[in-house]
């Protein structure tokens, strides 16, 4: 069951996703229904499908091809249901996308893009559900994620866990408790510093601050030991021969640019794009050349 309808030939806004254990996952969608290509869009840990923002207003524009655009929020994020301590795991949120893949986009080809997090999902996806990636994916776009390695380098999500929420909290966290409904500029410091690179866009660190404090602190605790767990080295060989990017920040404190090399090589291939002067929140520091690599997969699927 969805919230999606049929009946036309496009289906723009919110809607839910109800998944098997009777959680509802939180839907944005633009585009035609029937559009022979979706991009499913999945964001990256303590945030949100706003992530995306700029990735639906940008893409259509470049394209000139009808697509359908799908984000969601994860289980514990955004305005989707809880998660608890049994499912906040990494493969949780693949099984989560198999089944928002399933109900929302039962025919199209399926180009997903995910970032940080999200992308840990999409290779969660490959492993646990290979007959469906085959024959329903086109393309992977993975943006500042790992397939592992966490223990050597501290992807970025046990380095947050680990440092950045250490810090947010012992400076930050009674501030925050207390006062939720606005984000001053010293709570933002913080995130700016660790999540981007060189001369970020105010907007943009204030909107990525709105989506880390509302998640705070529940699903920041809840996920934080799914990813010391995380490996998904041989996940990647199901996505041989499919089209690939792996894009990175060259300056991405929270994941190495050689975990780039390392995806794009397991994957067989892949193209690698790392961004000059960026951090980790690439899909709105580089808005534009993200789009630009998203529409490439875009046409790359439908040929």
């Amino acid at each position: 069951m969805s919230g999606t309808s049929d009946s036309g030939t496009a289906n723009n806004g919110a809607s839910v996703v109800l998944l098997e254990d009777g959680t509802l996952l939180n839907v944005v969608q633009a585009g035609a229904v029937d559009a022979p290509v979706t991009v499913l869009f999945t964001h990256g840990y303590a945030l949100d499908h706003r992530t995306w923002g700029r990735q639906f207003e940008l893409l259509p524009a470049v394209l000139d091809q009808q697509v359908r655009l799908i984000s969601y929020d994860h289980r514990g994020h955004g305005k989707s249901g809880e998660a608890t301590e049994e499912t906040a795991t990494v493969e949780q949120l693949g099984d989560d996308l198999a089944q928002v893949i399933e109900q929302l986009t039962p025919a199209s080809t399926v180009v997903l893009v995910g970032h940080s997090m999200g992308g840990m999902a999409i290779m969660a996806l490959a492993e646990r559900r290979q007959r469906l990636f085959g024959q329903r994916v086109g393309g992977v776009a993975f943006v500042s994620t790992s397939a592992g390695g966490a223990a050597e380098v501290q992807l970025g999500l046990p380095t947050l866990a680990g440092k950045l929420v250490q810090e947010l909290e012992n400076v930050f966290g009674p501030l925050v408790r207390k006062v939720r409904e606005r984000i001053e500029p010293v709570k933002t410091a913080g995130l700016r510093w660790w999540l981007f690179g060189d001369g970020p866009r105010d907007e943009d660190v204030a909107i990525t601050a709105e989506m880390v404090w509302s998640q705070w602190p529940e699903t920041v605790a809840l996920f934080r030991p799914a990813f010391d767990r995380h490996d998904r080295t041989a996940a990647l060989t199901v996505i041989q021969g499919k089209p690939v990017v792996v894009m990175a920040g060259e300056k991405d404190k929270l994941c190495p640019a050689s975990h780039v090399s390392k995806i794009a090589e397991i994957c067989g291939g892949g193209e690698e794009v790392v961004m000059r002067g960026a951090g980790h929140m690439l899909p709105l520091e580089r808005a534009e050349d993200v789009t630009a690599q998203i529409a490439d997969l875009v046409r790359r699927a439908s040929s």
